[in-house]
């Protein structure tokens, strides 16, 4: 049954839901903004947060309509999607565990028992032996109806565990930690956290982050086990409002990291984590647009940088009695190590004792580079596939020639490796299992490049069927992201069979905004340069028809949070493209939010988006493209729109306001859709099981869109 059809079925309601209009105007540079849907932001936000049932009774009776309307619209597609998600779980080893990684005596993994939601977090002898339970993440969400692990860390000493949970969808993690010898938790516990604790050397203290009332992580806090939370010493605490704070350990396990950072800067500080309360050191001072991170190795700090120019970033080198003594003057005692190579982007690295290890990207391509700190001497390993995701993984040792990574492909499920960084010998630990089964040469996967008007080409990642015919007569979701320097990797994926399996064609289109051609790839989609991401998914969109992958109005558009503003754009800017549009938990109200500082995340978003309180410029250029501002009175193809209550970085009021807003706007009766999740946030539904119905329910409207929904069961 396609929308079309659903829209008329008289066992569907009649009208949908239209939000109230409240006028409201204000004058900004001289310009007045009408929003007459502002009255969905609830005034306590805030406290909505932490409590969802504090939201208002009329914002939460529209909320409430909607959900109704798109259940009654999608009705028709429930067996549909429940067959979709009985297929999904089906290529899911229910029982799956991680390889285990060791440290000292113990070897620690994550497991899950079938049918459990949660991962149980165990270890074992390194030797051999008996399996410990150190956390059944199911035992701990039982009744609850939203519940997150944050993941777990043990101390140095093997005797605690620290974990952490979110209840409510909010980000609000609260750290407890537990003896394992018993299993029971202490009465340490501490309160809106940013997740994870870091162990200083003594096992009886840890570093954590704690957020702000704008849910921005600020604060750096060291707690001593068995003392009051109350009595935490403040570590360091980040004053500017656009920047956040992380805390780390060196693979080295010598010091304690304190990071503070935006989009473009950073700044390190280190403690000795032999003494957790001695005074953070400053590696060098912020400097705008200037980024670093750092690693230990023996005598040495090993840095990440873009500073002198290296955009694609370099490695230098620090002495490290230079940076704690304080006689290094910032980065002017910084030695080059690996010079900056323009179009070579230094993604990562990781210092063991013997060796240092990066991940970069060239070509538009990862490959994972090996350097034996004795003579400088480096080789490479890398795949042969057009299209592939490469990933180093952690490791708890410092003194090891074994690297780990993981390779998959959109075809090729995932693989774990070893890899002895001297004898040059790879050992395949684990590959994923499909249990339904799966075949990769019955697929084929693909890379090409869609021309742009300004001269550039965008990569574009493929798979479909070796069945499927490229005579344009194929439906395709075409996926974008587009922010942050964040690449989205050509990855094996279970969920995105089912679709490739009735005939999709599954494309990334890594536009600019990522990195995958660099740097300059993306700053050339942030800013003043922001409709260029734009204009790149509508040149992958063009070109893939041109390809014969597909025809106009075949392509169903999807992309969740920056991605979903991505979303927006393209339905106003080109929407006769698209056979429909996927938009979660979608960036929607992009001038609005970033006038207003007092929101979560709006000051460390202005190096990304630009100021527009205090840039005319930048305030002229969100308002040309920011979607909310931007529907206009005309057709618009399907949409479902997803959020949820309690996201801290995509408030649930964006989208409300842009299916309102679409609502009384458009002129066609293609469906739109608004899904709001009342009990979780930003990831959605947090159980692996529990988000595969949220997947099933999407594919299902793309089935719909492309009117395949009737005859894919």
């Amino acid at each position: 049954m396609s929308l079309a059809s659903v829209a008329a079925n008289s066992t569907a309601p009649s009208q949908p839901p239209l939000a109230e209009r409240r006028s409201m105007t204000r004058q900004v540079h001289g310009m007045e903004i009408s929003d007459d849907f502002a009255w969905l932001r609830a005034d306590n936000w805030q406290d909505v947060m932490r409590d969802p049932s504090l939201l208002p009774a009329d914002i939460r009776q529209y909320l409430d309509a909607e959900n109704d309307y798109s259940s009654a619209m999608l009705a028709p597609t429930a067996d549909l999607q429940e067959k979709i998600y009985r297929e999904i779980r089906g290529r899911i080893k229910e029982d799956d565990s991680s390889v285990p990684m060791t440290d000292g005596d113990f070897a620690y993994a994550s497991r899950h028992r079938e049918g459990g939601q949660h991962p149980i977090f165990v270890r074992s002898p390194r030797s051999g032996g008996d399996e410990t339970i150190l956390l059944d993440g199911d035992a701990r969400a039982e009744g609850k109806s939203y519940f997150k692990l944050a993941g777990v860390s043990h101390s140095p000493d093997h005797r605690y565990i620290s974990w952490s949970a979110d209840e409510k969808g909010s980000e609000f993690f609260t750290i407890r930690v537990r003896d394992v010898a018993n299993g029971v938790d202490l009465s340490d516990e501490i309160p809106e956290s940013s997740g994870g604790a870091i162990w200083a050397n003594d096992s009886q203290t840890f570093f954590y982050v704690r957020v702000d009332e704008n849910h921005r992580p600020s604060k750096v806090f060291a707690h001593r086990l068995g003392t009051p939370v109350s009595d935490d010493r403040l570590i360091y605490e980040e004053h500017d409002a656009g920047f956040f704070v992380g805390v780390g350990k060196t693979q080295s396990g010598r010091f304690i990291s304190i990071d503070a950072h935006d989009h473009e800067t950073s700044e390190v500080r280190l403690i000795n984590a032999d003494h957790p309360f001695s005074v953070p050191v400053l590696v060098a001072p912020r400097e705008t647009g200037v980024e670093y991170d750092l690693d230990h190795g023996d005598d040495c700090f090993y840095i990440r940088t873009n500073a002198r120019g290296a955009r694609d970033f370099s490695l230098v080198t620090a002495r490290v009695t230079d940076v704690m003594d304080g006689r290094s003057s910032g980065r002017e005692g910084w030695v080059d190590l690996v010079p900056y190579r323009p179009g070579i982007l230094i993604l990562s690295f990781t210092i063991y004792k013997h060796h240092l290890v990066r991940l970069e990207r060239f070509e538009g391509l990862p490959r994972i580079i090996i350097r034996r700190l004795s003579d400088g001497t480096e080789h490479e390993i890398a795949f042969a596939e057009e299209a592939y995701s490469l990933g180093l993984m952690p490791s708890f040792e410092f003194d090891t020639a074994t690297l780990r990574f993981a390779y998959s492909s959109m075809a090729t499920p995932n693989r774990v490796y070893d890899y002895d960084m001297e004898a040059r010998e790879r050992t395949l630990l684990k590959e994923q299992i499909v249990p339904s089964g799966h075949d990769p040469d019955r697929f084929v996967t693909r890379r090409i490049q869609a021309p742009t008007l300004d001269g550039e080409t965008v990569p574009v990642s493929l798979i479909y069927a070796r069945t499927t015919k490229l005579d344009g007569s194929a439906p395709l979701l075409l996926y974008g992201y587009g922010a942050y320097g964040i690449s989205i990797p050509a990855s094996f994926s279970v969920s995105i069979l089912s679709l490739v399996e009735r005939g999709f064609v599954y494309a990334i289109a890594h536009i600019r905004g990522g990195q995958e051609k660099g740097y300059d790839w993306y700053a050339n989609g942030r800013r003043e340069h922001k409709t260029n991401t734009f204009s790149d998914f509508e040149a992958a969109a063009e070109a893939l028809i041109k390809g014969g992958f597909t025809s106009k109005g075949r392509i169903v558009a999807q992309g969740g949070s920056a991605g979903g503003m991505l979303m927006g754009a393209i339905a106003n800017r080109s929407g006769a493209l698209f056979g429909g549009i996927i938009a979660e938990v979608p960036f929607v109200d992009v001038l609005t939010t970033m006038l207003d500082a007092t929101l979560p995340l709006t000051p460390p978003e202005w190096p990304e988006w630009g100021n527009p309180i205090e840039d005319v410029d930048a305030f002229n250029l969100i308002r040309s493209y920011s979607p909310v501002d931007n529907v206009e009175a005309k057709h618009y193809p399907p949409i479902l729109a997803l959020a949820g209550l309690t996201d801290p970085r995509v408030t649930y009021w964006e989208p409300a306001k842009w299916v309102a807003r679409l609502r009384h706007m458009k002129t066609d009766t293609n469906v739109l859709l608004l899904k709001t999740n009342m009990d979780a946030g930003h990831g959605g539904a947090a159980g692996r099981f529990d988000r595969l119905k949220e997947v099933a329910l999407v594919q299902a409207f793309a089935l719909q869109c492309v009117g395949l929904a009737s005859v894919a069961l």
